[in-house]
Order: C-alpha cells, then structure tokens, then sequence
C-alpha cells in the first residue's frame, strides 16, 4: 500500500499566519485511506480546532464531497471508496527530529498503530526521526 503523509504546517504558519514555522509544532492528525493509498494527515492545533476541520481541509483541497455536521464536529465523506480510519495529537520537534502520536479523535476514534511507525519512516525525509506512537 502507497503511504502519504500531508502536512499543513508550511501552509498555516507561512501563509496564513505569516509567521515562521516554530522548531515544536503540535497538533491534530488523522488516517485515511483511498483504494492503494493511505494517509496520514498532520495540522497544527492553530489551523484545525477540531478533527473534522482537518478532514473537511484535505478534501476540499482535492474535491472529495462530504458534510460538516458541527453538532458533533464530524466530517462526512460521501464517497464511500474513501475512509477516515482514526485521528489523534501530535507533537513534532523539527530540531531533535522527533514525532509523538497519541490520544484518539472523538468524531473518528483511535488511529491506527500497527505498522505506523515503520511507514512513518519509510516516508522522504523522515528516516532520521524518532517516532514515538503511543
């Protein structure tokens, strides 16, 4: 399975905030999966409160129907080949190249752990980091 991870770290601090991207970010990720393909979608907490605005930004990023239902701050894709397999919290420093996942999402449950480490490592530029999954 292709593994991809998004990240909307650049975008909010370098061009929304305008401000330089800190060296310790923390935030909210989630799992998706599309046919040979998954996810793994990070934002900081200062872009994406909650973890349906984090799944509502990746699909309208790339034109992926669905239904925000703010009663319970959940994201529904319409289409049913896509699926959001979990969330969390993450903490990631740039400097000491080290990223914690943990917690879980209340709209979309726990991520999932097994093997993410190594596909986390697998990905350009992060073979030198230190992941902790908890």
């Amino acid at each position: 399975m292709k593994f991809v991870i998004v990240d909307y770290s650049e975008i909010y601090y370098g061009g929304i905030a305008k401000i330089e991207r800190p060296k310790k970010i923390v935030g909210k990720f989630v799992q998706l999966r599309h046919a040979d393909t998954e996810y793994l979608v990070f934002s900081p907490k200062e872009f994406t409160r909650y973890h349906a605005d984090l799944v509502e930004k990746f699909c309208s990023d790339r034109g992926i129907d669905g239904t925000y239902n703010s009663r319970v701050k959940r994201f529904d894709i319409h289409d049913p080949s896509w699926t959001v397999t979990g969330g969390g919290k993450f903490e990631a420093d740039v400097d000491g190249k080290r990223l914690r996942l943990y917690d879980d999402s209340m709209a979309y449950g726990k991520f999932v752990s097994k093997g993410l480490k190594e596909k986390i490592l697998s990905a350009k530029g992060m073979s030198a980091y230190k992941v902790e999954i908890e």
